[in-house]
């Protein structure tokens, strides 16, 4: 998968999503205020996170803000440790955002967005549903 096929595949099937890039990062959103995303591609690393090695070539990270039981589900309820946040295509806490509950892929294959997707709507809808109650 590219950064232009994850983006391609949320604005196709993610009603009201739309997104913006900053400094070569992708924001992508619900809405219209632009105050939270529920999904990033990052594509390098920064001062507050670099956990990941993102300034290889070719290499972006996408990051998902999952719910909490989701969270729990795919990585328990420890503190995630001894991971390798630099690894590609493996479904991994974010090395900053994790206790937001925030997962993160590596250049994900075809095969990993799949498991991926479902997790992008439930962050959408997420949103929607705080906007609701707003």
């Amino acid at each position: 998968m590219t950064e232009d096929d994850i983006t391609q595949h949320l604005i196709d099937t993610l009603g009201g999503c739309h997104f913006e890039v900053a400094d070569d990062n992708t924001f992508f959103f619900h809405g219209a205020d632009n105050k939270f995303p529920f999904a990033t591609i990052v594509t390098k690393d920064s001062a507050f996170d670099s956990a990941s090695n993102l300034n290889r070539p070719g290499v972006f990270r996408l990051n998902v803000g999952v719910g909490k039981e989701t969270f729990r589900a795919l990585f328990g309820d420890a503190e995630p440790s001894g991971i390798d946040h630099t690894a590609l295509d493996r479904l991994i806490p974010h090395p900053v955002y994790a206790r937001m509950y925030w997962v993160s892929v590596i250049n994900p294959s075809v095969a990993t967005f799949e498991t991926v997707k479902p997790l992008l709507a439930e962050a959408r809808n997420l949103l929607v549903a705080r906007d609701k109650s707003a």
